[in-house]
């Protein structure tokens, strides 16, 4: 197995992403932690990772408090011994299908703050821990707008942007330690309920439907079709793992050859 005996922190676990990740991270042997704001789905991702022979566990976490972050970070390497991967794949709310020049500045700015914060502070304090043991790896998942000309996405590209600029930060300061850190860019996965709300409000803006605008979409991809969720968690599953131990300060791409690198 790819994770086996490895120790892995999934932050907003609860998910459709986080859930996928998380499960992908049991199957190949990793003890999965799982944390989120809500226990309730939590604990049913939990189950379904138990119940498929896996190791799981949940505490509720508000990955925005550093105190209650560094507290489960340090719990867990008290109770399994290390912390040797991290995810973030909480979401944030802000405002798409609006162009920038009818936007506010509280309008654009809308979680953009929160959503950096959160990612600094768990990778941080997942670094911390990382080495010390000297050997870990910090995931991030971002998407195509921080590159690909998408209209009205609002400030969801600039973040997706500060974030790889996160994850290559840390690399850089991290790697003499020997810890890794890896982002994943995808295209967006259409089994996802918040990707499929967010076809519906563009298609609606573009007067078109759904489906016409999801197939418009995947007519521009080398592939022809955007990547599911379980193919991006397959990604950050070989990501964590010592299959890629000389990567580290990339961004993997996963968007089905939406970008081309």
């Amino acid at each position: 197995m790819l994770l086996e005996g490895r120790n892995a922190v999934v932050y907003g676990a609860g998910g459709a992403l986080g859930g996928a990740v998380s499960q992908a991270f049991a199957r190949e042997g990793a003890a999965v932690f799982l944390t989120g704001r809500r226990l309730a789905p939590l604990d049913a991702v939990a189950r379904e990772i138990r119940a498929a022979g896996g190791a799981a566990e949940t505490a509720v976490v508000d990955a925005d408090v550093e105190q209650v972050v560094e507290e489960h970070a340090r719990a867990v390497v008290d109770r399994a011994g290390s912390l040797d991967i991290s995810i973030n794949l909480i979401g944030v709310d802000h405002i798409q299908g609006r162009p920038l020049v009818d936007m506010s500045p509280a309008d654009f700015t809308l979680g953009l703050e929160a959503r950096v914060r959160t990612h600094f502070v768990t990778a941080r304090a997942a670094a911390r821990h990382m080495v010390r043991q000297r050997s870990g790896v910090i995931l991030m998942v971002t998407a195509t707008p921080d590159r690909v000309a998408i209209p009205e996405v609002g400030s969801f590209g600039v973040v997706n942007a500060a974030l790889e600029g996160l994850s290559r930060t840390l690399a850089t300061e991290l790697s003499p330690h020997g810890v890794r850190a890896v982002c994943l860019r995808s295209a967006g996965s259409p089994d996802a309920a918040g990707v499929r709300e967010a076809f519906s409000m563009h298609a609606a803006n573009a007067g078109t439907t759904v489906e016409t605008f999801a197939s418009a979409r995947e007519g521009r991809i080398l592939l022809r079709r955007l990547p599911t969720l379980a193919e991006v968690a397959d990604v950050a599953t070989l990501m964590a793992s010592d299959r890629a131990s000389a990567m580290t300060a990339i961004i993997a791409n996963v968007t089905c050859g939406e970008m081309l690198d």
